[in-house]
């Protein structure tokens, strides 16, 4: 009888163990897991369509980017969807300089709507917090200015053009998604944040895809470094006057109890 109760009590905890994974396997489609994963769906549309430009017609491409060919149809004041996107990503940052409660958490929590003070946390351990992040960020930064100037030296000599600076634009555009919801090799490798949530240099994206930018002497190009430029600088006022905002153990809204978003999901997947 006691074997019989035993063996009924392990299918029962097998069964509910089971239930327990298979529940932990499953994505959870949150609203704003959904909303990135459309915006990546998107942008690997658009980054298709101009490559495809990009390897069968790269005169073409440069007349739209420069208005040449609407000046050829006696087309003025008409744009191309290269001006179209222009647009479309400059409004993207002034939502990210003037953010809404509709905006992810990772980039609401360094303004006071994100931020969910922690009683009593360590000030030494914000300290020894923010020390290590600095430090790794200055990591980032010197490799990511090293790498693009390798691009903007063949392109001041003339190797490649200013054809081939908007396509690697193109291509951070897509990879910025890619690293929020698939791989970031600077959160796996040298920032060593848990997720995009807790990340130190979330608002650096717009300032990482449009470096090559600064080397097109445009307005369209320049307009969007220097706006890519502002959401940097103010992220980073932001963090050095409340750097409690952005760790956990002083915000408890960074916690992985508290994250309704679940935007890191893709990526746990993957690591399996």
């Amino acid at each position: 009888m006691k074997k019989l109760e035993i063996d009924e009590i392990k299918k029962e905890f097998q069964e509910e163990t089971a239930k327990v994974v298979a529940t932990a396997n499953k994505i959870l489609h949150t609203e704003m897991l959904n909303k990135y994963t459309f915006n990546l769906i998107l942008r690997v549309v658009i980054f298709i369509a101009v490559f495809i430009l990009y390897l069968t017609n790269k005169e073409l491409m440069g007349q739209f980017i420069k208005f040449d060919i609407l000046r050829t149809q006696n087309l003025p004041y008409v744009v191309s969807p290269i001006h179209i996107l222009w647009l479309y990503l400059m409004i993207v940052m002034l939502t990210h300089i003037f953010p809404s409660k509709k905006n992810s958490m990772a980039m609401n929590k360094a303004m006071n709507i994100g931020f969910t003070e922690k009683k009593d946390y360590s000030r030494l351990g914000l300290l020894e917090y923010v020390q290590q992040q600095n430090a790794r960020v200055w990591i980032v930064m010197l490799i990511w200015l090293s790498f693009n100037a390798v691009f903007g030296a063949l392109y001041l000599f003339k190797v490649i053009d200013e054809i081939d600076l908007v396509m690697l634009s193109v291509f951070y555009f897509l990879s910025d998604y890619i690293c929020i919801l698939l791989y970031c090799p600077f959160q796996t490798h040298i920032m060593k944040n848990k997720c995009c949530v807790n990340c130190r240099i979330y608002d650096w994206g717009h300032f990482m895809m449009f470096t090559p930018m600064l080397f097109i002497k445009d307005f369209f190009s320049w307009s969007l470094f220097f706006t890519s430029l502002v959401v940097l600088i103010r992220w980073e006022i932001y963090y050095a006057k409340y750097p409690e905002r952005f760790w956990e153990g002083s915000n408890e809204n960074l916690k992985c109890a508290n994250c309704d978003e679940k935007l890191c999901q893709f990526k746990k997947r993957l690591k399996r």
